[in-house]
């Protein structure tokens, strides 16, 4: 909700979150929300008796169980309490954040639980994804986030080769960031050296979208504590606060008339960021912010979106991940958790970043953490038709 509409300030006290990887049986789905929920309780010293709602996100689909958040109500502690379900595919996490902000910021309720998990190992994502495709909304063709197309638009603005060494670049700042998380799922251990040889040796995927490019699919979950005001003063002693929050999607960017270089299609992130920036008197993104916790599916993605997400021109966006500023410790220090390509439960993913933002603030990121003071910090979630939100959260509640 819009800061300016808020009936009462929203912050963050309590964060919670699962080691990621591609295989979690040792645990079944309530246990491993239970994880991620008795994490976040935890770090904000309280108990269940203190949640007035619980905000539920996945994507039921890719696991096959019809309405989980009955049998899930043993791991999230919603039973007797008021319990929403939310699915709207990859932005889940982001979507659950923002709906726990409007609850709290409205004044339904003092204290909500956002929890985002996904456990893929016990589905089958692909079939998920392939079952959207329908012609009668004009959705032809579905690959989910399996397409070369962004490789296609950088390549054919800036060349083959700075395009594909650019994209690799970002690849591995994104596993050196991941290495410092303990909770990341892929962590190669990649070094800058390697660049030429990934771009000659990695499988291709569809077209120039590599398998080194691309995010996993990863089983985990993490939880989310909102609280107004008084009671995020009264409980927390670092609240993080939500000032603002965008949601922008549309379907019609599927269509192939979004590639003439005529009619340009004006993309879901530059519209949320120059909305979000506008109403909230932001001229220079990129010297207001941080950090950046960024949805990243794929490099090829990310390497373009940089551009969209900070009203960047030309080939700014590029000499940002050239010059390695993108690194913690850099200009503008972008997933410093190892974003999505490291770690990917798709349903908690979007809340993730949420989620590491808040911690870049407080301080509390660990080996991760940002050297310098984190006052200002953005998030985004990415999801099918080109869903994107995008999250501001502030140290202070002085804007």
């Amino acid at each position: 909700m819009a800061h300016r509409k808020k009936n009462k300030n929203v912050g963050i006290i309590g964060i919670g979150q699962t080691k990621y990887s591609s295989h979690r049986e040792d645990v079944n789905q309530p246990e491993m929300i239970h994880e991620a929920v008795k994490a976040a309780l935890e770090d904000a010293g309280i108990t269940m008796n203190d949640i007035d709602c619980v905000v539920h996100g996945n994507m039921e689909l890719f696991e096959m169980v019809h309405q989980p958040d009955l049998w899930h109500v043993i791991g999230t502690g919603a039973y007797g309490k008021n319990c929403i379900r939310i699915t709207t595919g990859g932005t889940v996490g982001a979507t659950i954040a923002c709906a726990a902000d409007n609850f709290v910021a409205s004044g339904m309720y003092d204290i909500v639980m956002a929890i985002g998990f996904q456990k893929l190992q016990e589905g089958h994502t692909t079939g998920g994804i392939t079952n959207m495709a329908d012609p009668l909304w004009f959705r032809n063709l579905q690959t989910g986030a399996l397409t070369g197309s962004k490789a296609y638009d950088v390549i054919r603005e800036f060349g083959e080769e700075r395009g594909k060494r650019a994209s690799l670049m970002y690849r591995i700042i994104m596993d050196k960031h991941a290495c410092l998380n303990s909770l990341a799922h892929r962590a190669f251990g990649l070094e800058f050296e390697q660049i030429d040889e990934l771009i000659r040796t990695s499988p291709k995927l569809v077209g120039d979208l590599k398998l080194i490019d691309m995010c996993s699919q990863s089983d985990g979950a993490c939880a989310v504590i909102f609280a107004e005001e008084k009671k995020a003063k009264k409980i927390s002693k670092k609240p993080v606060w939500i000032r603002d929050h965008i949601t922008i999607h549309r379907e019609e960017t599927f269509n192939i008339f979004g590639y003439d270089e005529k009619f340009p299609v004006q993309t879901t992130m530059r519209v949320a960021a120059e909305n979000l920036y506008k109403r909230n008197g932001i001229g220079k993104p990129l010297e207001y912010f941080d950090v950046f916790e960024m949805y990243d599916p794929a490099s090829w993605w990310a390497l373009d979106w940089l551009r969209d997400f900070f009203l960047l021109k030309g080939d700014e966006h590029l000499r940002l991940v050239e010059n390695k500023d993108i690194m913690i410790g850099g200009k503008m220090p972008i997933n410093p958790s190892g974003g999505v390509i490291a770690s990917n439960p798709i349903s908690a993913t979007a809340l993730i970043r949420v989620a590491e933002a808040a911690l870049q603030i407080r301080g509390d990121a660990g080996k991760h953490q940002i050297p310098s003071p984190v006052r200002h910090a953005l998030a985004s979630g990415f999801g099918g038709t080109m869903w994107t939100v995008l999250m501001m959260l502030e140290k202070e509640l002085n804007w």
